[in-house]
């Protein structure tokens, strides 16, 4: 006997199993993504700074021998795994796509330097995962070049491209942002590495990893309002930054207290440093820190006083991001 009394009950039916069946996948997504971005996040609060005398000289070339021995220090140190393979690859699979977001806006003379991007490409490959699962990455392919990185698309070796107009052609919200996300981050990449630079920012304080994926989006000039406060935090957020970033290196190298975001000769300086964490709020909040320091030193108000205290840090703790509380973070010199 036939169970269903009419076509009509037939495809009532066989629709509500297909909706059972789209929400199981969607589940199983969801819970996928949340259990990777737990484990790979399993020292909230760690912040290790490499320092070396030699990584830049005077003239603001960069030492790739320095930057290499910095690189290996800093993931040892973070994870607690002696191997330096071995340290990388907790935190990453070999069949993963690894994006490696960099800030090139300001130019070859205060953006992610290309030799601790390729240095972090080198110590994947060298971990096992292929040099063309690698992406080098941020807004436009111009900025990338001019920053002084080789375009690179298609083929076996590192990957380097800008998002340029691949955007996701719907926008997606986030909190208070409705943004189009690059293709690279939303599609290509399995894994994120954000490499931004330390520097000041006029409107938001500090421009270091958080603000890094403004980079992102095809409208981050809707965003800037308030300090850009709680937009940073709010684009955070989104599963496909807070799911899939797992690495930050801050670029202290050449790093800028005043005058940012765009490159000041006048108040920058060598730091000679590189932060490490899986915490992207503490990552921010320390070298906040740093960047207040220096700002005493050369006899400068703090930001609060200039009326743009960094106040994106507090809201993307507030929205469980990570720890911005100094006295909860664990601050590693070395």
């Amino acid at each position: 006997m036939n169970c269903f009394s009419t076509r009509r009950d037939f495809i009532k039916y066989f629709a509500s199993l297909g909706i059972f069946f789209i929400s199981i996948f969607r589940f199983s997504k969801s819970f996928a993504q949340t259990g990777r971005s737990q484990k790979s996040n399993p020292r909230p609060g760690r912040v290790v700074i490499v320092r070396h005398t030699e990584a830049v000289s005077g003239n603001g070339s960069v030492s790739s021998e320095a930057v290499k021995q910095m690189l290996s220090q800093g993931i040892v140190k973070l994870t607690e795994i002696a191997d330096v393979r071995k340290a990388w690859l907790s935190i990453f699979s070999s069949n993963e796509t690894i994006g490696i977001k960099v800030n090139a806006l300001g130019g070859n003379r205060i953006c992610t330097h290309p030799e601790i991007a390729y240095a972090v490409a080198e110590h994947l490959i060298a971990a096992g995962i292929k040099p063309c699962q690698v992406i080098i990455w941020d807004r436009l392919t111009a900025e990338l070049e001019k920053a002084g990185f080789t375009i690179q698309k298609g083929g076996s070796r590192i990957q380097c491209f800008g998002t340029d107009s691949d955007y996701e052609a719907e926008p997606e919200t986030s909190g208070s942002i409705g943004s189009c996300f690059s293709r690279i981050l939303s599609r290509l990449c399995d894994a994120i590495i954000s490499i931004p630079v330390l520097k000041d920012h006029d409107l938001s304080g500090v421009s270091i990893n958080l603000k890094n994926f403004y980079g992102a989006i095809h409208n981050p000039n809707k965003y800037h309002d308030n300090g850009c406060d709680p937009y940073i935090a709010d684009l955070n957020s989104h599963p496909y930054i807070k799911n899939k970033l797992r690495l930050v290196i801050c670029d202290g190298l050449v790093a800028q207290y005043n005058g940012g975001p765009a490159y000041k000769p006048q108040w920058s300086w060598p730091y000679g440093g590189l932060l490490f964490s899986q915490d992207p709020v503490a990552v921010d909040q320390v070298g906040c820190q740093i960047i207040e320091e220096q700002r005493k030193i050369k006899g400068l108000p703090a930001l609060e006083e200039t009326g743009r205290p960094p106040r994106h840090i507090q809201t993307a703790a507030q929205r469980n991001l990570g720890t911005a509380d100094l006295q909860k973070i664990e601050k590693i010199i070395i």
